[in-house]
């Protein structure tokens, strides 16, 4: 049975006034017309009593090849349409200059009832988006950790000055 629970880091970078979230694209045949409601924070399952900020690093690293910042914000939790819980946390950074997508792959029987199996990238784009955009590009439920993580970025702005 697959995991009900899955754990992500939303990656924010600031350019001037504007903020700009990474959202990565899923890889695979269903996904490969979708665009607007389909993209996601990187994220992946967590399995029985497994640490989630810890399997929120590992399938970052997974799907975009790189370490992310170890100071996070907690963004909370969501569930999605499809039943499955997602813990969230934040964190401000930027793609590496020489940023090339490297996800882990999955297998799928491809065509449906085919008999043969094929690769696919668990993500096959990932982008920067400012907020509007990635709140109409992102899974729905989870524009809740946009918004929260906007809400807390605004008070420390106020907090701060």
């Amino acid at each position: 049975m697959r995991s009900k629970i899955s754990a992500g880091l939303l990656m924010f970078r600031k350019n001037g006034a504007t903020v700009e979230i990474l959202l990565v694209h899923p890889g695979g045949p269903y996904f490969q017309k979708k665009d607007d409601g389909a993209w996601s924070i990187p994220k992946g399952e967590a399995g029985d009593g497994e640490d989630l900020l810890t399997r929120a690093r590992i399938e970052f690293k997974e799907e975009l090849g790189f370490v992310p910042s170890d100071s996070t914000i907690e963004l909370g939790t969501v569930k999605q349409k499809g039943g499955k819980t997602v813990h969230a946390w934040a964190f401000e950074g930027d793609l590496p200059r020489d940023f090339e997508l490297k996800s882990n792959t999955f297998d799928l029987e491809w065509p449906p009832r085919s008999g043969k199996m094929q690769t696919f990238p668990e993500a096959d784009k990932a982008a920067f988006f400012p907020v509007d955009e990635a709140k109409r590009k992102m899974n729905i439920a989870q524009v809740f950790f946009l918004d929260r993580l906007v809400t807390i970025l605004e008070q420390t702005e106020r907090d701060s000055s």
